[in-house]
């Protein structure tokens, strides 16, 4: 008897040391999010800003209409339907990651990516880590050029079976897109989303301020690259120091080959479909460029090009369509997470406290001293970027009310501009509440509390650069 209690003695520490704390599922922390939410709709006052036509026909708020209305705080009928409003209001980004998770499937059914996967790893076998700056500074100039920051959901998808085949892994891939366009998207330097809206709603003049806005851009990219360069490194010499080693399992085994000797080539119905690959990637930057295509079109374009090159390929119908149905599965969890983090906006719009969360940061910033105000109109910016993810959408709601609040401050017009595109730019990849952002881990497979344990380092050295840059603006009176 007491060796059998000395023996389960023994085991006790044991097992309680397997019970290590465990991040909760996204869904739950995003449903005690939104809980939150309607929680404060009871405690904050229900308020509202009048609504004004602003710059290319969109509609902004008017700084000195607030006013409190009576409160209609968020009844159990209203949190009950909060996930399905969530669901509907992101129905283009839950929608556009189905597509293109299904549209990826097709293409790797036709032998094309495995077989492109292999010659470039071939080709890059011992340069393999000059594909990771190459890659960053390409995403991150054409972000700062057209502001698209969801074209990471494209990039990702094409990356990733490389990043494998290299013997990096998903988080190296979500990186080079999520990092690389999130350094171009917030310096801006010519990009219409924040900078030309901000500046319009600000009434400056349209890309001013050129020369420090490139110099924030190089800033930000090459400490961004180097950040990504020095994990990618430590993971092709330790790969079990991967973050998402576990889950690169099946990754690996379709990608990473070790067989040298075994040659892939391409017949002759995959180079056709090859070729009309390369087409429909005209077609898309065509329509980005000179359209103004968005989510909805592109994943029009991605469904006919699932079809096309998928049956040029030699594939039956059939199989063109089991192979966007298991796509849609791979990506299920992702493109729901998207509309249950939409619920926390939903809900905060619902109980008409949004208005007055912003009213109350503008007013929270007057108080600063002179010397932090535009450091403050950051740190504002970048907490409210959790409730509005969307750059122009930041930009509509809080820069009518910072834009004259920096005059009486004695910040520059200029320099609240760029508050806005550092407090927006650098939460746009850490807040579960960022659409496109949650979308692209669930392309690459990268749990959301991994991503953070990567990003959270860099995220505050952005950040301390961010205020090295606002503070010269505040000090030199900047303007552009």
């Amino acid at each position: 008897m007491n060796d059998r209690t000395e023996e389960m003695e023994m085991q006790q520490p044991q097992s309680e040391k397997k019970r290590r704390f465990q991040m909760p599922h996204i869904y739950v922390i995003l449903f005690i999010f939104t809980a939150l939410a309607a929680i404060a709709t009871y405690i904050v006052p229900a308020g509202t800003f009048e609504e004004i036509p602003g710059p290319e026909g969109r509609t902004t708020i008017d700084p000195d209409s607030y006013q409190q209305i009576a409160s209609d705080p968020i009844g159990i009928v209203d949190f009950m339907l909060a996930v399905p409003n969530g669901l509907v209001a992101a129905a283009e980004v839950v929608f556009f990651t189905f597509v293109i998770g299904g549209m990826f499937m097709v293409l790797r059914r036709t032998g094309i990516i495995e077989i492109a996967v292999d010659r470039l790893t071939r080709k890059f076998s011992n340069k393999s880590l000059a594909v990771v700056p190459v890659l960053m500074f390409v995403f991150a100039f054409i972000c700062s050029l057209i502001g698209t920051q969801e074209l990471s959901l494209v990039y990702v998808p094409v990356i990733l079976p490389l990043m494998i085949a290299l013997k990096y892994d998903s988080v190296t891939a979500a990186a080079i897109a999520l990092i690389a366009t999130t350094a171009g998207f917030t310096a801006g330097f010519l990009n219409p989303i924040n900078t030309g809206l901000g500046q319009q709603v600000a009434d400056v003049p349209l890309y001013s301020g050129l020369g420090l806005r490139i110099a924030l851009f190089l800033t930000l990219a090459v400490i961004g690259v180097l950040w990504v360069i020095r994990y990618a490194r430590k993971v092709k010499q330790r790969p079990e120091m991967s973050l998402t080693y576990e889950e690169d399992e099946e990754k690996r085994s379709l990608y990473l080959h070790t067989d040298d000797t075994k040659t892939y080539t391409f017949h002759k119905r995959q180079k056709i479909a090859s070729a009309f690959i390369f087409i429909f990637f005209g077609i898309l930057v065509y329509g980005v460029l000179a359209q103004g295509w968005f989510m909805l079109e592109m994943a029009g374009l991605f469904i006919i090009m699932g079809i096309v090159v998928g049956m040029i390929a030699g594939l039956t119908p059939t199989q063109v369509c089991d192979g966007f149905n298991e796509g849609f599965r791979d990506v299920l969890v992702g493109a729901m997470i998207v509309g249950v983090a939409r619920a926390v906006a939903v809900v905060m719009e619902e109980g008409q406290i949004m208005d007055t969360i912003v009213h109350g940061l503008g007013t929270a910033v007057s108080g600063m001293p002179v010397v932090l105000s535009a450091v403050g109109m950051f740190v504002i910016q970048f907490l409210f970027n959790f409730l509005v993810p969307s750059g122009s959408g930041q930009a509509l709601v809080t820069m009518p009310i910072m834009a004259p609040l920096s005059d009486l401050l004695g910040v520059t017009r200029q320099t609240s501009v760029l508050a806005y595109q550092l407090g927006d730019g650098l939460g746009n990849i850490i807040f579960p509440t960022s659409g496109y952002f949650m979308a692209t881990l669930a392309l690459a497979g990268v749990p959301w509390h991994k991503w953070v344990k990567f990003y959270f380092p860099l995220l505050l050295i952005w950040m301390g650069i961010a205020i090295i840059f606002l503070t010269g603006a505040q000090l030199l009176q900047w303007n552009g």
